[in-house]
């Protein structure tokens, strides 16, 4: 692979422009179909197979207002007065309401106790209405009147790209990282030139596949932050070897192909282990993970290609100005025995290698507590922004009726319609039962409707008890009535959902950890090594998990962080989580551990392996992971109860990742352990194929200049 990899720096090297040209012109075609044939994106949670699925789609067909949107409109009355008093004004609106495009019934509903409030629910045709605002505008009417109004429920859900000038600062923030790295503005800058050119080529590429499939605006956002991350640190390793090289006294050509096979080499297994893990995601078996986790692994690989040759013809452009200045930082920290901050680090962490290794697993451990308490939903009205239609409608709902009436249950009886009011009766003598409506039966008596209004709010354990009790019953009902039922709605469909994501988690980590194992068994021809990054990268997991949960569960920082209501994160955040540390630790654990591996071979001794490692991996290591932390950092800040948290265990993950476990235990391990860090049976050693990562076959003929590290991701 370093070989054809080196053969392709050189001619996207030699034929910048036609390499340069080629890009714009798939970036030029994808703006014209994004543009001509662009479809819309479509944030519909479903899992195919559950019971509230098959029931979801029986309500399409018999009963299609209850299978599409729903809003809720909720009207006060002014202190002092009653809700009745303002019949007519609010018969009128609702009158107009129901005049709305997509909109098939309203259904006026409960009144408040003190008989000030009254709540509607709208129907809509479809499952995301076009102009959910228009609602907004049919209840002017009582608005002017002097009545309270406000207008929500999941027809409001954004279907939009929750992208703004906020993530600039993390872009803000990698250039400066870049800055201070390299030494120089015009390395700084290739880095995030190329980012942006897989970012825009992905993006598109995902719009485009929306005219034809479903995407949805999380995706959007996750390939985007996903991608942004690692396309700045894949050219980052690439052009930190190109630098090193040149100062060496290699030509840029020569230099942009070595650096190209070799540390384009470990880009690529980089790469690959991030598509795999996000390709797996697919074996869930729910579509919009499915397509979450394509999505952004398509991301991923057009930025693996980007680097891998938008890079070395940039290099091409560049020349000799990429050519550290003698006696500039940037020559004297490329010198073979230049002392570093990643190496006076590492003495310090080997120097009693037994104690630096147990307090980093117990504090790890420690951070990991909160996790036990960490709770799985999808998003809610209550989750949403503060102040935002959702919101105000889903407080206003909650404090004067209960919570229970923002996440109705609907039954679906089959059989004797006529029967179905014996279920209702059933229903409503549960135990977190608020209310029952009496059964809506179709027009052939085949099925009915029934809506049980729980006690308590959608996303609580108390909900889920309720929906796994009326199904526990469903056999008992059917022997008294001879009416099979099934539950579903948002909140059952939520509930199954976060259901058949938690069982896949294990299933899932094992994956993980078994790919892991494997692949570093087969780099580093170690036993000691692939163990000891599978533990590291557990633990980083569960520190993440750990911080994420004291944040949005117990609400530590919430108030800094802008977490508007504390509670349960989304349910596939420990899947998305997994899969994408896992590709970035496996890249440090690489860039660091080849390093390490070199001077191994070279000298044979164990401490200044690691010592020699250290020195030259550290400061690209440190460079990647803030690049990351900040990019990642930046999509905490808009209130999106979907990818703020996300978003959040990303970067507290990468920070762990990087600087407790890559740069910490793994040096003080390997220290622990000596020389037995490299062994490995023979037999298995002979079993295993050989993969050049570290370019070995390229540097072969360069017996007159020392060996150096390198810079791999």
């Amino acid at each position: 692979m370093a070989t054809l990899l080196h053969r392709l720096g050189r001619g996207a090297f030699r034929h910048r422009g036609a390499v340069l040209g080629s890009w714009a012109a798939v970036l030029a075609l994808l703006i014209g179909l994004v543009v001509g044939f662009g479809g819309s994106l479509d944030n519909d949670f479903s899992i195919p197979g559950s019971e509230s699925q098959q029931a979801r789609d029986t309500l399409s067909r018999e009963f299609p207002a209850a299978a599409g949107a729903t809003a809720q409109i909720v009207f006060t009355a002014p202190a002092g007065e009653r809700i009745a008093d303002y019949r007519t004004v609010v018969t009128r609106t609702l009158d107009r309401v129901d005049r709305a495009p997509q909109v098939e019934a309203v259904q006026t509903g409960a009144v408040s106790a003190d008989q000030r409030t009254s709540l509607a629910q709208v129907e809509y045709a479809v499952a995301h209405p076009g102009d959910p605002e228009a609602l907004e505008r049919a209840v002017a009417p009582a608005r002017d009147a002097g009545l309270t109004v406000s207008v929500g429920g999941p027809a409001f859900t954004e279907n939009g790209v929750s992208v703004s000038a906020l993530e600039l600062i993390g872009v803000g923030v990698a250039l400066l990282v870049l800055v201070v790295t390299f030494g120089s503005l015009l390395a700084a800058g290739l880095p995030l030139v190329t980012a942006l050119i897989g970012v825009g080529v992905g993006l598109l590429g995902l719009l485009a596949t929306a005219a034809v499939g479903d995407i949805s605006s999380t995706a959007i956002t996750l390939a985007l932050m996903i991608g942004l991350a690692v396309g700045i640190d894949y050219a980052l390793f690439i052009v930190s070897r190109h630098r090193a090289q040149l100062a060496r006294g290699l030509s840029p050509e020569e230099s942009a192909a070595l650096a190209n096979g070799t540390a384009g080499s470990a880009v690529v297994f980089a790469g690959l282990t991030v598509i795999i893990a996000l390709a797996g995601l697919s074996v869930v078996g729910i579509p919009f993970l499915t397509v979450m986790g394509l999505g952004a692994a398509a991301t991923v690989l057009v930025a693996v290609l980007v680097a891998l040759t938008v890079v070395p013809a940039l290099l091409g452009f560049a020349g000799d100005r990429l050519t550290p200045r003698p006696g500039s930082r940037a020559a004297r920290r490329g010198a073979p025995e230049a002392s570093t901050g990643g190496e006076r680090w590492a003495r310090i962490v080997t120097r009693r290698p037994a104690w630096t290794v147990l307090a980093v697993v117990v504090g790890l451990l420690v951070l990991a507590i909160p996790a036990k308490d960490l709770r799985l939903a999808l998003p809610d009205g209550g989750s949403a922004a503060e102040g935002t239609h959702q919101r105000v409608t889903y407080d206003a709902v909650s404090t004067t009726f209960g919570p229970g009436f923002n996440g109705p249950l609907l039954v679906l009886a089959h059989g004797d319609a006529d029967r179905a009011a014996l279920v209702a009766k059933d229903l409503g003598a549960l135990p977190d039962v608020v209310a029952v409506t009496p059964p809506a039966p179709t027009p052939d008596g085949r099925y009915a409707l029934i809506q049980v209004i729980p006690e308590t709010a959608p996303d609580d354990p108390a909900t889920t008890d309720l929906v796994d009790t009326i199904r526990d019953r469903a056999g008992a009902i059917e022997a008294q009535t001879g009416v099979r039922i099934q539950v579903t709605g948002n909140t059952a469909i939520a509930i199954d959902v976060s259901d058949r994501l938690s069982a896949a988690l294990v299933p899932f980590a094992a994956v993980v950890v078994g790919l892991c194992l494997v692949l570093l068994l087969v780099v580093f021809r170690s036993l000691v090594v692939p163990l000891k990054a599978t533990i590291g990268f557990l633990l980083s997991v569960a520190a993440s998990f750990g911080a994420t949960a004291a944040v949005f569960e117990w609400g530590w920082l919430s108030d800094l962080l802008g977490v508007g209501r504390t509670g349960p994160v989304i349910s596939f955040l420990p899947i998305i989580l997994m899969a994408v540390l896992f590709g970035l630790a496996m890249d440090y654990e690489v860039f660091l551990v080849s390093g390490i591996r070199e001077e191994w071979v070279r000298t044979g001794k164990a401490l200044p392996s690691v010592l020699g490692g250290a020195r030259h991996a550290s400061r690209v290591v440190t460079a990647a992971a803030l690049i990351m932390f900040s990019v990642f950092a930046t999509f905490v800040i808009p209130d999106d109860a979907i990818i703020k948290p996300i978003a959040f265990s990303l970067a507290v993950g990468v920070l762990i990742d990087a600087f407790v476990v890559r740069m910490t235990l793994v040096p003080a391990v390997l220290a622990l352990v000596g020389p037995g860090a490299w062994w490995l049976p023979r037999w298995l050693d002979r079993a295993l194929p050989k993969v050049d990562i570290e370019g070995e076959s390229l540097r072969a003929p360069e017996t007159t200049e020392p060996k150096e590290p390198v810079p791999v991701g």
